[in-house]
């Protein structure tokens, strides 16, 4: 890997960390005040981390997991040492975190994003379009997608599939972290559910 590569790279997993500081937090129902008072560093510098201002240290990551009681790896999203696995590493855009679910080229991609709280009104955002498909299900917090002529706000355990020529835009609907699942196929591949036939009732038994 060339140095210009492993440098972007790195960058990549700095700024992925910021968002997970957040939403680890928000998961735990801590406020930044108590996070700062469990772990001694200032709340400008945990809200600076937190929004991508601030360069993780190891200094500032220790304490950080210990308190969220996770492995230092894993608040990185580095892969486990001697883990023969390729783990796709996780970006940002438009301030969401993306993390890579599949590593093929073609076909169906996966992607699990993490949508930060809005502290404000929705960012100004233009629709987009481009050829392909996309089915979304919500993990949870409120997502809203403007499709089109319509402005839909799902919450957990609701889907969406759509055309993705079709004017979209998605961002976070409400005050806390939202996640959801996305499956995109460029070539404009639809997701196929297969329902599990209802068994037949057996003969002198009525359904």
């Amino acid at each position: 890997m060339a140095a210009d590569e492993r440098d972007e790279e790195l960058a990549g997993v700095l700024t992925a960390v910021g968002p997970r500081l957040r939403a680890l937090r928000q998961q735990r129902g801590v406020t930044l005040a108590q996070l700062s008072e469990t772990t001694g560093i200032s709340l400008s510098t945990l809200s600076r981390l937190e929004s991508g201002q601030r360069r993780p240290t190891l200094e500032l990551l220790l304490p950080l997991a210990k308190a969220h009681r996770v492995p230092l790896d894993e608040l990185v999203g580095a892969p486990e040492t001697g883990d023969p696995r390729i783990r796709p590493r996780p970006f940002v855009r438009h301030g969401n975190t993306y993390i890579p679910l599949t590593r093929n080229l073609g076909g169906v991609q996966a992607y699990k994003l993490i949508l930060p709280p809005l502290d404000g009104p929705p960012p100004e955002r233009e629709l987009r379009t481009h050829e392909g498909y996309e089915w979304l299900y919500v993990l949870s917090g409120r997502v809203r997608l403007l499709l089109g002529e319509h402005d839909l706000v799902l919450g957990p355990g609701e889907a969406a599939e759509f055309d993705t020529r079709v004017p979209h835009v998605f961002f976070n609907a409400g005050p806390q972290t939202a996640e959801f699942l996305s499956m995109f196929g460029p070539q404009g591949e639809r997701i196929h559910v297969r329902a599990k036939p209802t068994a037949r009732p057996q003969e002198g038994n009525p359904a």
